[in-house]
Protein backbone atom coordinates (compact mmCIF):
# COMPACT_ATOMS: atom_id res chain seq x y z
CA UNK A 1 0.00 0.00 0.00
CA UNK A 2 2.72 2.17 1.09
CA UNK A 3 4.80 1.65 -2.23
CA UNK A 4 1.31 2.62 -4.26
CA UNK A 5 0.65 5.54 -2.65
CA UNK A 6 4.53 6.68 -2.85
CA UNK A 7 4.20 5.61 -6.69
CA UNK A 8 1.04 7.64 -7.79
CA UNK A 9 2.04 10.95 -6.14
CA UNK A 10 5.54 10.17 -7.56
CA UNK A 11 5.14 9.50 -11.25
CA UNK A 12 1.86 11.52 -11.37
CA UNK A 13 3.24 15.07 -9.36
CA UNK A 14 6.93 14.86 -11.18
CA UNK A 15 5.03 14.58 -14.37
CA UNK A 16 2.95 16.86 -13.88
CA UNK A 17 5.69 19.75 -12.73
CA UNK A 18 7.73 18.73 -15.37
CA UNK A 19 5.61 19.55 -18.22
CA UNK A 20 4.94 22.64 -16.81
CA UNK A 21 8.04 24.11 -15.44
CA UNK A 22 10.65 22.29 -16.57
CA UNK A 23 11.28 24.11 -19.77
CA UNK A 24 12.07 27.39 -16.83
CA UNK A 25 13.91 25.23 -14.05
CA UNK A 26 16.34 24.20 -16.94
CA UNK A 27 16.38 27.94 -18.23
CA UNK A 28 17.46 29.18 -14.72
CA UNK A 29 19.66 26.34 -13.50
CA UNK A 30 21.54 27.07 -17.48
CA UNK A 31 20.88 23.22 -18.54
CA UNK A 32 19.28 22.05 -21.78
CA UNK A 33 16.60 20.41 -20.16
CA UNK A 34 15.46 19.61 -16.20
CA UNK A 35 12.78 17.12 -14.88
CA UNK A 36 11.08 17.99 -11.48
CA UNK A 37 10.95 14.98 -9.25
CA UNK A 38 8.55 14.86 -6.21
CA UNK A 39 7.91 13.00 -3.93
CA UNK A 40 5.59 12.35 -0.71
CA UNK A 41 8.23 12.13 1.69
CA UNK A 42 11.54 13.63 -0.58
CA UNK A 43 9.88 16.92 -0.96
CA UNK A 44 9.15 17.08 2.67
CA UNK A 45 11.96 16.55 3.35
CA UNK A 46 13.56 19.05 0.92
CA UNK A 47 11.54 21.51 2.25
CA UNK A 48 12.52 21.76 5.84
CA UNK A 49 16.61 22.04 4.56
CA UNK A 50 15.33 24.32 2.36
CA UNK A 51 13.16 26.00 5.21
CA UNK A 52 15.67 26.05 7.66
CA UNK A 53 18.44 27.27 5.04
CA UNK A 54 16.67 30.63 4.32
CA UNK A 55 15.78 30.98 8.08
CA UNK A 56 19.50 31.14 8.70
CA UNK A 57 20.33 33.50 5.69
CA UNK A 58 17.93 36.01 6.41
CA UNK A 59 18.62 35.61 11.03
CA UNK A 60 20.24 38.87 11.78
CA UNK A 61 22.11 38.96 15.24
CA UNK A 62 20.62 41.09 17.92
CA UNK A 63 22.49 41.25 21.14
CA UNK A 64 21.36 42.56 24.41
CA UNK A 65 23.04 43.19 27.92
CA UNK A 66 22.71 40.99 30.75
CA UNK A 67 23.56 41.98 34.66
CA UNK A 68 25.25 39.63 36.64
CA UNK A 69 26.16 40.94 40.27
CA UNK A 70 29.08 39.55 42.38
CA UNK A 71 28.09 39.06 46.40
CA UNK A 72 30.16 38.37 49.04
CA UNK A 73 29.79 36.77 52.74
CA UNK A 74 32.49 35.15 55.30
CA UNK A 75 33.39 32.21 52.98
CA UNK A 76 33.73 33.58 49.42
CA UNK A 77 31.82 35.13 46.79
CA UNK A 78 29.53 33.90 44.35
CA UNK A 79 27.81 35.04 41.04
CA UNK A 80 24.03 35.66 40.65
CA UNK A 81 22.24 36.88 37.42
CA UNK A 82 19.66 39.70 37.45
CA UNK A 83 16.39 38.48 35.72
CA UNK A 84 13.23 40.78 36.17
CA UNK A 85 10.11 40.26 37.92
CA UNK A 86 6.78 42.07 38.76
CA UNK A 87 8.67 44.52 41.16
CA UNK A 88 11.29 45.29 39.60
CA UNK A 89 11.35 49.09 38.33
CA UNK A 90 11.97 48.29 34.94
CA UNK A 91 9.08 45.61 34.89
CA UNK A 92 7.27 45.47 31.21
CA UNK A 93 9.46 48.13 29.86
CA UNK A 94 10.45 48.78 26.27
CA UNK A 95 13.87 48.49 27.54
CA UNK A 96 13.93 45.17 27.95
CA UNK A 97 14.70 42.38 25.22
CA UNK A 98 13.56 39.68 27.61
CA UNK A 99 13.44 38.87 31.17
CA UNK A 100 17.32 38.75 31.51
CA UNK A 101 18.75 41.26 29.31
CA UNK A 102 18.38 45.11 27.88
CA UNK A 103 18.22 46.53 24.36
CA UNK A 104 20.86 48.89 25.15
CA UNK A 105 24.05 48.72 27.52
CA UNK A 106 23.08 52.42 28.53
CA UNK A 107 20.38 50.92 30.22
CA UNK A 108 21.45 48.10 31.64
CA UNK A 109 24.48 50.23 33.12
CA UNK A 110 21.67 52.76 34.27
CA UNK A 111 19.94 49.87 36.76
CA UNK A 112 23.64 49.17 37.72
CA UNK A 113 24.13 52.39 38.97
CA UNK A 114 20.99 52.30 41.26
CA UNK A 115 22.35 49.33 42.89
CA UNK A 116 25.38 50.57 44.31
CA UNK A 117 23.32 52.43 47.29
CA UNK A 118 21.31 49.60 47.89
CA UNK A 119 21.34 46.54 50.36
CA UNK A 120 21.62 43.15 49.55
CA UNK A 121 19.43 40.08 51.26
CA UNK A 122 18.88 36.17 50.61
CA UNK A 123 15.51 36.12 50.47
CA UNK A 124 14.91 32.05 48.97
CA UNK A 125 16.52 29.23 48.93
CA UNK A 126 15.25 26.21 47.57
CA UNK A 127 17.58 22.84 47.89
CA UNK A 128 16.23 19.46 45.85
CA UNK A 129 17.63 16.10 45.26
CA UNK A 130 17.19 14.60 41.65
CA UNK A 131 17.63 11.16 40.14
CA UNK A 132 17.98 10.96 36.31
CA UNK A 133 17.71 7.44 34.84
CA UNK A 134 19.17 5.75 32.14
CA UNK A 135 17.78 7.18 27.99
CA UNK A 136 15.46 4.55 26.53
CA UNK A 137 17.07 1.90 24.34
CA UNK A 138 18.27 2.61 21.02
CA UNK A 139 16.11 2.67 17.90
CA UNK A 140 17.03 2.91 13.99
CA UNK A 141 16.86 6.51 14.19
CA UNK A 142 18.53 7.31 17.44
CA UNK A 143 21.92 5.37 16.64
CA UNK A 144 21.75 6.73 13.73
CA UNK A 145 21.81 10.42 15.09
CA UNK A 146 24.79 9.12 17.54
CA UNK A 147 26.51 8.04 14.71
CA UNK A 148 26.54 10.93 12.79
CA UNK A 149 27.69 13.25 15.62
CA UNK A 150 30.33 10.66 16.93
CA UNK A 151 31.63 9.08 13.83
CA UNK A 152 30.56 12.08 11.09
CA UNK A 153 29.13 9.09 8.81
CA UNK A 154 25.59 8.97 7.16
CA UNK A 155 22.53 7.66 7.93
CA UNK A 156 22.83 4.71 5.41
CA UNK A 157 26.34 4.31 6.37
CA UNK A 158 25.35 3.49 10.11
CA UNK A 159 22.28 0.81 8.68
CA UNK A 160 24.74 -0.86 6.44
CA UNK A 161 26.78 -1.69 9.49
CA UNK A 162 24.09 -2.82 11.97
CA UNK A 163 23.10 -4.89 9.33
CA UNK A 164 25.89 -6.24 9.12
CA UNK A 165 26.07 -6.69 12.83
CA UNK A 166 22.68 -8.59 12.62
CA UNK A 167 23.92 -10.81 10.10
CA UNK A 168 26.74 -11.74 12.05
CA UNK A 169 23.82 -12.31 14.81
CA UNK A 170 25.72 -9.65 16.74
CA UNK A 171 22.38 -7.54 17.54
CA UNK A 172 19.00 -8.22 17.12
CA UNK A 173 17.16 -6.58 13.94
CA UNK A 174 18.11 -2.87 13.18
CA UNK A 175 14.88 -1.52 10.80
CA UNK A 176 13.24 -0.95 13.85
CA UNK A 177 11.03 2.09 15.38
CA UNK A 178 11.08 0.82 18.72
CA UNK A 179 12.97 1.74 21.79
CA UNK A 180 12.06 -0.64 24.67
CA UNK A 181 11.50 -4.26 25.19
CA UNK A 182 8.75 -6.62 25.03
CA UNK A 183 7.78 -8.18 28.25
CA UNK A 184 8.73 -11.47 26.85
CA UNK A 185 12.32 -10.86 25.42
CA UNK A 186 12.65 -8.89 29.05
CA UNK A 187 11.76 -12.10 30.64
CA UNK A 188 14.86 -13.82 29.34
CA UNK A 189 17.57 -11.01 28.73
CA UNK A 190 19.49 -12.43 31.23
CA UNK A 191 20.88 -14.44 28.61
CA UNK A 192 22.04 -11.60 26.70
CA UNK A 193 23.93 -10.32 29.88
CA UNK A 194 25.36 -13.96 30.33
CA UNK A 195 27.00 -13.73 26.74
CA UNK A 196 27.79 -9.78 26.66
CA UNK A 197 29.65 -11.46 30.06
CA UNK A 198 31.30 -14.27 28.41
CA UNK A 199 31.71 -12.80 24.65
CA UNK A 200 33.13 -10.15 26.17
CA UNK A 201 35.51 -10.87 28.72
CA UNK A 202 38.87 -9.34 27.01
CA UNK A 203 37.42 -6.35 27.04
CA UNK A 204 38.42 -4.16 29.88
CA UNK A 205 36.07 -1.73 29.88
CA UNK A 206 32.78 -3.78 28.84
CA UNK A 207 33.65 -6.26 31.28
CA UNK A 208 33.98 -3.86 34.40
CA UNK A 209 30.81 -2.71 33.83
CA UNK A 210 29.37 -6.07 33.57
CA UNK A 211 31.45 -7.03 36.90
CA UNK A 212 29.95 -4.48 38.98
CA UNK A 213 26.64 -5.04 38.23
CA UNK A 214 27.57 -8.38 39.45
CA UNK A 215 29.15 -6.89 42.30
CA UNK A 216 27.09 -4.19 43.75
CA UNK A 217 23.59 -6.72 42.66
CA UNK A 218 22.17 -4.84 40.50
CA UNK A 219 18.68 -5.74 39.55
CA UNK A 220 17.93 -7.29 35.99
CA UNK A 221 14.47 -7.07 36.20
CA UNK A 222 13.07 -4.81 33.88
CA UNK A 223 9.43 -5.71 34.31
CA UNK A 224 8.11 -2.63 35.67
CA UNK A 225 10.68 0.01 34.38
CA UNK A 226 10.02 2.35 31.15
CA UNK A 227 12.41 -0.01 29.44
CA UNK A 228 9.63 -2.82 28.88
CA UNK A 229 6.69 -1.46 27.19
CA UNK A 230 4.94 -3.86 24.79
CA UNK A 231 1.94 -1.28 23.44
CA UNK A 232 5.05 0.94 21.94
CA UNK A 233 6.44 -1.96 19.81
CA UNK A 234 4.95 -2.56 16.52
CA UNK A 235 7.19 -5.51 14.80
CA UNK A 236 10.03 -5.33 16.51
CA UNK A 237 11.49 -4.28 19.83
CA UNK A 238 14.74 -1.97 20.39
CA UNK A 239 18.26 -2.61 19.09
CA UNK A 240 20.24 -4.76 21.84
CA UNK A 241 23.17 -6.83 21.71
CA UNK A 242 22.03 -10.63 21.77
CA UNK A 243 24.94 -11.86 23.74
CA UNK A 244 25.70 -14.29 21.04
CA UNK A 245 28.24 -14.05 17.65
CA UNK A 246 31.10 -13.43 19.48
CA UNK A 247 33.51 -15.24 16.87
CA UNK A 248 32.62 -12.80 14.33
CA UNK A 249 33.65 -9.49 16.47
CA UNK A 250 37.22 -9.40 15.85
CA UNK A 251 37.48 -9.52 12.48
CA UNK A 252 35.00 -7.01 12.03
CA UNK A 253 36.27 -3.22 10.44
CA UNK A 254 36.82 -0.62 13.77
CA UNK A 255 33.77 1.87 12.70
CA UNK A 256 31.54 -1.70 12.97
CA UNK A 257 33.29 -2.82 16.74
CA UNK A 258 32.39 0.94 18.36
CA UNK A 259 29.16 1.04 17.10
CA UNK A 260 28.79 -2.31 18.72
CA UNK A 261 30.17 -1.35 21.82
CA UNK A 262 27.67 1.79 21.78
CA UNK A 263 25.14 -0.47 21.59
CA UNK A 264 26.19 -2.34 24.25
CA UNK A 265 26.64 0.43 26.90
CA UNK A 266 23.37 1.64 25.98
CA UNK A 267 22.30 -1.35 26.64
CA UNK A 268 24.21 -1.70 30.12
CA UNK A 269 23.57 1.27 31.26
CA UNK A 270 19.45 0.47 31.61
CA UNK A 271 20.62 -2.13 34.54
CA UNK A 272 22.70 0.90 36.24
CA UNK A 273 20.86 3.33 39.17
CA UNK A 274 20.01 6.88 37.97
CA UNK A 275 22.31 9.20 38.58
CA UNK A 276 21.67 11.82 41.33
CA UNK A 277 21.83 15.52 41.75
CA UNK A 278 21.73 17.41 44.31
CA UNK A 279 20.54 21.13 43.31
CA UNK A 280 20.26 24.77 45.00
CA UNK A 281 18.40 27.69 43.75
CA UNK A 282 19.19 30.90 45.60
CA UNK A 283 17.17 34.10 45.34
CA UNK A 284 19.10 37.59 46.78
CA UNK A 285 16.38 40.69 46.34
CA UNK A 286 18.25 44.44 45.98
CA UNK A 287 15.16 46.39 46.99
CA UNK A 288 13.16 45.66 44.24
CA UNK A 289 15.51 44.15 41.91
CA UNK A 290 16.22 40.28 42.21
CA UNK A 291 19.18 38.09 41.09
CA UNK A 292 19.54 34.40 40.87
CA UNK A 293 22.05 31.99 41.24
CA UNK A 294 22.11 28.15 40.67
CA UNK A 295 24.21 25.53 41.91
CA UNK A 296 24.50 21.83 41.05
CA UNK A 297 26.43 18.64 41.73
CA UNK A 298 26.34 15.12 41.19
CA UNK A 299 26.54 12.99 43.77
CA UNK A 300 26.04 9.51 42.51
CA UNK A 301 26.93 8.86 38.73
CA UNK A 302 25.00 5.84 38.51
CA UNK A 303 24.56 4.96 34.35
CA UNK A 304 26.73 8.05 33.82
CA UNK A 305 29.29 5.61 34.38
CA UNK A 306 29.04 3.98 31.28
CA UNK A 307 27.42 6.72 29.26
CA UNK A 308 29.50 9.55 29.87
CA UNK A 309 28.29 13.42 29.07
CA UNK A 310 29.70 14.74 26.36
CA UNK A 311 31.76 17.77 26.07
CA UNK A 312 29.66 20.87 25.48
CA UNK A 313 30.16 23.84 22.89
CA UNK A 314 31.39 27.04 25.04
CA UNK A 315 27.85 28.74 24.15
CA UNK A 316 25.75 25.26 25.64
CA UNK A 317 28.11 24.88 28.31
CA UNK A 318 27.47 28.56 29.20
CA UNK A 319 23.75 28.57 28.73
CA UNK A 320 23.13 25.30 30.87
CA UNK A 321 25.79 26.66 33.66
CA UNK A 322 23.19 29.58 33.82
CA UNK A 323 20.39 27.52 33.76
CA UNK A 324 21.58 25.04 36.32
CA UNK A 325 24.52 26.16 38.05
CA UNK A 326 28.01 24.93 38.74
CA UNK A 327 29.68 22.30 41.16
CA UNK A 328 31.62 25.50 42.49
CA UNK A 329 29.08 27.53 43.27
CA UNK A 330 26.85 25.06 45.45
CA UNK A 331 29.51 24.72 48.56
CA UNK A 332 28.57 28.44 48.85
CA UNK A 333 25.17 28.31 48.63
CA UNK A 334 24.50 25.52 50.54
CA UNK A 335 25.40 27.79 53.19
CA UNK A 336 23.24 30.44 52.34
CA UNK A 337 20.34 31.12 55.09
CA UNK A 338 16.97 32.73 54.03
CA UNK A 339 17.29 36.70 55.37
CA UNK A 340 21.13 36.75 55.32
CA UNK A 341 22.81 40.11 54.45
CA UNK A 342 25.31 40.09 51.42
CA UNK A 343 27.77 42.48 50.47
CA UNK A 344 27.49 43.51 46.71
CA UNK A 345 31.01 43.05 45.65
CA UNK A 346 30.99 44.37 41.90
CA UNK A 347 28.45 44.33 39.10
CA UNK A 348 29.23 43.12 35.24
CA UNK A 349 27.48 43.79 32.35
CA UNK A 350 27.71 41.10 29.70
CA UNK A 351 26.84 41.59 26.12
CA UNK A 352 25.13 38.59 24.67
CA UNK A 353 23.11 37.94 21.41
CA UNK A 354 20.47 35.76 19.84
CA UNK A 355 21.63 32.93 17.40
CA UNK A 356 20.25 31.66 14.42
CA UNK A 357 18.80 27.71 14.32
CA UNK A 358 21.57 25.31 13.36
CA UNK A 359 21.62 23.33 9.99
CA UNK A 360 20.39 19.52 9.99
CA UNK A 361 22.91 17.61 10.08
CA UNK A 362 22.34 13.88 8.31
CA UNK A 363 21.65 12.06 11.79
CA UNK A 364 19.49 15.16 13.52
CA UNK A 365 17.66 15.26 10.13
CA UNK A 366 16.54 11.43 10.63
CA UNK A 367 15.21 12.28 14.07
CA UNK A 368 13.43 15.35 12.45
CA UNK A 369 11.55 13.01 9.91
CA UNK A 370 10.78 10.70 13.11
CA UNK A 371 9.18 13.82 14.71
CA UNK A 372 7.46 15.12 11.59
CA UNK A 373 9.27 17.79 11.09
CA UNK A 374 10.20 18.59 14.42
CA UNK A 375 13.73 18.48 15.54
CA UNK A 376 13.75 17.60 19.27
CA UNK A 377 16.86 17.54 21.35
CA UNK A 378 15.09 16.55 25.04
CA UNK A 379 14.84 12.65 25.03
CA UNK A 380 11.76 11.80 27.02
CA UNK A 381 9.81 14.76 24.65
CA UNK A 382 10.62 12.94 21.69
CA UNK A 383 9.00 9.23 22.96
CA UNK A 384 5.85 11.20 23.98
CA UNK A 385 5.02 13.02 20.64
CA UNK A 386 6.13 9.75 18.52
CA UNK A 387 3.87 8.17 16.00
CA UNK A 388 3.36 10.42 13.49
CA UNK A 389 6.45 10.76 11.77
CA UNK A 390 7.49 10.96 8.05
CA UNK A 391 8.59 7.65 6.49
CA UNK A 392 9.74 4.63 8.28
CA UNK A 393 13.07 3.71 10.17
CA UNK A 394 13.71 1.20 6.51
CA UNK A 395 13.23 4.36 4.12
CA UNK A 396 14.67 7.39 5.73
CA UNK A 397 18.32 7.08 5.01
CA UNK A 398 17.63 6.13 1.83
CA UNK A 399 15.32 9.44 0.97
CA UNK A 400 18.63 11.81 1.71
CA UNK A 401 20.63 9.63 -0.25
CA UNK A 402 18.37 9.85 -3.52
CA UNK A 403 18.18 13.48 -2.39
CA UNK A 404 21.60 13.57 -2.50
CA UNK A 405 22.21 12.16 -5.24
CA UNK A 406 19.59 14.06 -7.77
CA UNK A 407 21.59 17.08 -6.38
CA UNK A 408 18.69 18.76 -4.66
CA UNK A 409 20.97 18.97 -1.36
CA UNK A 410 24.79 18.63 -0.79
CA UNK A 411 26.01 16.91 2.61
CA UNK A 412 29.17 17.76 3.84
CA UNK A 413 31.71 14.33 4.34
CA UNK A 414 33.37 15.76 6.73
CA UNK A 415 30.40 17.34 9.16
CA UNK A 416 27.38 15.37 7.78
CA UNK A 417 25.85 19.22 7.43
CA UNK A 418 23.13 19.77 4.84
CA UNK A 419 22.55 22.15 2.31
CA UNK A 420 20.05 22.95 -0.47
CA UNK A 421 21.54 23.26 -3.91
CA UNK A 422 20.72 26.04 -6.10
CA UNK A 423 18.57 23.65 -7.93
CA UNK A 424 17.09 22.22 -4.55
CA UNK A 425 15.77 25.57 -3.66
CA UNK A 426 14.61 26.26 -7.32
CA UNK A 427 12.48 23.16 -7.24
CA UNK A 428 11.19 24.12 -3.32
CA UNK A 429 10.01 27.89 -4.81
CA UNK A 430 7.60 25.22 -7.26
CA UNK A 431 6.71 23.28 -4.92
CA UNK A 432 5.68 25.59 -2.57
CA UNK A 433 3.86 27.77 -5.52
CA UNK A 434 2.39 24.92 -6.86
CA UNK A 435 1.33 22.74 -4.18
CA UNK A 436 2.68 24.09 -1.08
CA UNK A 437 0.90 21.63 1.10
CA UNK A 438 3.30 18.83 -0.12
CA UNK A 439 5.87 20.57 1.99
CA UNK A 440 4.54 20.25 5.07
CA UNK A 441 5.49 17.87 7.03
CA UNK A 442 2.13 17.56 9.41
CA UNK A 443 0.59 16.59 6.00
CA UNK A 444 3.12 14.08 5.04
CA UNK A 445 2.54 12.64 8.90
CA UNK A 446 -1.00 12.01 8.55
CA UNK A 447 -0.65 9.90 5.21
CA UNK A 448 2.24 7.92 7.25
CA UNK A 449 -1.08 7.58 9.78
CA UNK A 450 -3.15 6.57 7.29
CA UNK A 451 -1.09 4.04 6.03
CA UNK A 452 -0.83 2.58 9.56
CA UNK A 453 -4.28 2.28 10.02
CA UNK A 454 -5.07 0.45 6.96
CA UNK A 455 -2.52 -1.93 8.29
CA UNK A 456 -3.98 -2.33 12.20
CA UNK A 457 -7.79 -2.37 9.88
CA UNK A 458 -8.84 0.52 11.40
CA UNK A 459 -10.07 1.37 7.86
CA UNK A 460 -10.35 -0.02 4.28
CA UNK A 461 -7.89 -0.20 2.10
CA UNK A 462 -10.60 1.41 -0.52
CA UNK A 463 -11.23 4.09 1.31
CA UNK A 464 -7.52 5.06 2.00
CA UNK A 465 -7.19 5.00 -2.13
CA UNK A 466 -10.21 6.93 -2.92
CA UNK A 467 -9.11 9.68 -0.29
CA UNK A 468 -5.58 9.52 -2.32
CA UNK A 469 -6.84 9.47 -5.40
CA UNK A 470 -9.47 12.10 -5.23
CA UNK A 471 -6.41 14.34 -3.86
CA UNK A 472 -3.88 13.53 -6.75
CA UNK A 473 -7.22 14.71 -8.82
CA UNK A 474 -7.62 18.01 -7.11
CA UNK A 475 -3.88 19.13 -7.22
CA UNK A 476 -4.00 18.24 -11.19
CA UNK A 477 -7.13 19.92 -11.89
CA UNK A 478 -5.87 23.03 -9.81
CA UNK A 479 -2.62 23.57 -12.26
CA UNK A 480 -4.08 22.07 -15.90
CA UNK A 481 -6.07 24.70 -17.54
CA UNK A 482 -9.08 22.73 -18.87
CA UNK A 483 -9.04 22.69 -23.13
Amino acid sequence: MRAKEDYLIGINFSRLLSIIYGRKLAKEIEQEKASISVGRVMTCVLGMVVEREREIRNFQKVPYYKIAGKFGKEKGNFQADWRVTEKSSVYQSPKLYNDVGFRKKSDAEELTETLQTKNAFVTEVKKSKTKELAPLLFNLAEIQNECTKRFKIKPDETLECIQNLYEKKLVTYPRTDARVLSSAVAKVISKNLNGIAKGMANDEEISGYVKKMVEEKYSTNLQKTKYVNDSKITDHYAIIPTGQGYENLEKLPDLQKNIYRLIVKRFLAIFYPAAEYNKVSVTVEMDTETFVANGKVCTKQGFLEILKPEKKKAKEKDDKEEEEGTEENLDILNDLKKGQALLLEGVEIKEAETSPPSRYNSGSMILAMENAGKLIEEEELREQIKGAGIGTSATRAEIMKKLEKIQYIEINPKTQIISPTIKGEKIYDIVAGSMPDMLNPKLTASWEKGLEMVAKKEIPAEEFMTKLENYIKSKINKLVIPM
